[in-house]
């Protein structure tokens, strides 16, 4: 399985961050997979964002969860996060990861099973 990230590399303060995640070497509805997003925010260890499984459900952070969504499109074998209200604190590297089962909240990379390359994602006005 690979993954792609896309998505602009900065956003203005208080902007919706946008992100998408190209699969491919496997299908997002595959049984039992789960599409995690994680951050890594310099000098600081992992972040993770939320999850949506192979079934549609949706997990996220709960210190992010309000501002926060996970969207799939099927037909393109991909995934989105949009970050709402972003501020300074949101400059990190994003991966888009996944699994062959739901972890919930794990920050241990060997738990992971495929990691996408990361993307940069600079807030700032």
């Amino acid at each position: 399985v690979q993954l792609q990230e896309s998505g602009p590399g900065l956003v203005k303060p208080s902007q919706t961050l946008s992100l998408t995640c190209a699969v491919s070497g496997g299908s997002i509805t595959d049984n039992f997979f789960a599409w995690n997003w994680i951050r890594q925010s310099p000098g600081k260890g992992l972040e993770w964002m939320g999850v949506i499984t192979w079934s549609g459900s949706t997990y996220y952070s709960p210190s992010l969860k309000s501002r926060s969504s996970i969207s799939r499109d099927t037909s393109k074998n991909q995934f989105t996060l949009q970050l709402m209200s972003v501020t300074p604190e949101g400059t990190a590297m994003y991966y888009c990861v996944a699994s062959k089962r739901l972890i919930l909240g794990a920050t241990t990379k060997n738990l992971y099973d495929y990691w996408g390359q990361g993307t940069q994602v600079t807030v700032s006005s």
